[in-house]
């Protein structure tokens, strides 16, 4: 009976949507226009949908109604926008911003992309909830710097010390602290209360997890966006994230292939020596590849794609979503060159063609006579495996509705 009053409700809502067109505020997005629409906006909520999608259709008045909720209380149209792709129509722009399951909701800020899509119910209440979410300050203002003192050392944690808030050193810190807020605690602290740490100028710091870890000061201009937020970002996202099945697929959404050690949990030593080559080898393949780091018992069914188990942590391996490659052995990782190469190898190619075909020519030792890719190819340079089957969902429809 509760399905079918469900069904019921849905129906209502496409009928209405159907007959009531003109109460729609959704704003249709093309090459055209999606830059300048959404650049403009302080927060954008994109539907990327697609007509034949049963869910798509089931989302659209729902998706119409909750913009009508949520311009009643912000009007300005640059406050909030509520705009959608047909991805069969604009087939670039789902692939510019990798949309590979329909519908899929996106939030932008002042054109940029957010890392994690909308996974919350699919309801108008839930979604104007999300938006209002979305809207509210994430800095806490502090009135006594004793405050400082107590923050929770667990969490990475950002502080900006201004003379004024209305200054445009503190507008660029809300920008960043708008996007990265999911990552960090944003503290803000104004006029004489902040007056001891300002005392070349206004100051932002980072305090990095740990009672005696010391802090970390920002050196750059504060009015320059880019570099305020390069940095923050830098200090809020670590460069080797731990992977869990909580936030796997949250991960999977940013599009680039995994780079994962696969460790025993106690077993830090091997996480430190991880961090320190990926820091030393990879740190120009940042935007190229994620570094990530797994608990062994936690991920024993994965392991067992790539013919492993924990008793043979540690292991690395890069996941491309297509297959999972073995880095030949947890050993090499400090020679010079050869994880930075087992990188560059999957970028190149190199790794998916000799999973299917052995290894290439040129890499054949002086003397040996080539061999017929149809025959059993020599071992190559990775470990060859059956091809995965990724553990996170990415080509289908959406089911949360």
């Amino acid at each position: 009976m509760c399905y079918f009053l469900y069904l019921l409700n849905c129906f209502y809502l496409q009928v209405s949507w159907l007959f009531n067109p003109a109460r729609s505020e959704i704003t249709s997005l093309d090459s055209g226009n999606i830059d300048d629409i959404l650049n403009n906006a302080d927060v954008a909520l994109v539907n990327f949908y697609a007509d034949w999608c049963r869910f798509s259709q089931m989302l659209h008045p729902i998706f119409e109604e909750a913009s009508n909720v949520i311009k009643e209380e912000y009007p300005d149209k640059n406050q909030v926008v509520f705009a959608r792709v047909d991805c069969d129509q604009h087939s670039d722009i789902a692939q510019r911003y990798r949309i590979s399951k329909y519908p899929t909701l996106k939030l932008f800020r002042n054109g940029m992309m957010m890392k994690r899509e909308y996974r919350g119910q699919r309801s108008v209440t839930a979604i104007a909830d999300y938006i209002r979410q979305q809207k509210s300050n994430p800095i806490r203002e502090v009135q006594d710097l004793e405050e400082i003192h107590s923050v929770d050392r667990s969490k990475r944690n950002i502080i900006g010390y201004f003379e004024q808030k209305d200054s445009n050193n503190y507008r660029t810190f809300e920008r960043v602290s708008n996007i990265l807020h999911d990552d960090c605690v944003f503290l803000s602290a104004f006029g004489t209360v902040s007056k001891p740490e300002r005392f070349s100028g206004d100051n932002v710091i980072y305090k990095p997890p740990g009672e005696n870890a010391p802090d970390m000061v920002y050196l750059g201009s504060l009015t320059n966006f880019d570099l305020v937020y390069a940095w923050t970002q830098d200090k809020c996202v670590p460069l080797v994230r731990e992977i869990t099945f909580e936030n796997g697929e949250e991960l999977t959404e940013e599009g680039l292939p995994f780079l994962i050690l696969f460790h025993m949990k106690d077993d830090l030593e091997s996480l430190e020596r991880f961090q320190q080559e990926v820091a030393r080898q990879l740190i120009s393949e940042k935007g190229t590849i994620n570094f990530l780091h797994a608990d062994c018992d936690k991920f024993r069914h994965p392991l067992l794609h790539i013919q492993k188990t924990p008793a043979d942590c540690p292991v690395v391996a890069i996941d491309s979503f297509r297959h999972m490659y073995v880095f030949p052995d947890f050993n090499d990782l400090s020679i010079p060159g050869k994880l930075k190469q087992f990188v560059l190898d999957l970028h190149s190619g190199k790794l998916h063609r000799e999973f299917h075909h052995g290894p290439d020519p040129t890499d054949v030792a002086p003397g040996q006579p080539n061999q017929d890719v149809a025959s059993s190819p020599p071992e190559s340079s990775f470990q060859k495996l059956a091809p995965s089957e990724h553990r996170y969902t990415l080509l289908r429809e959406k089911d949360e509705l």
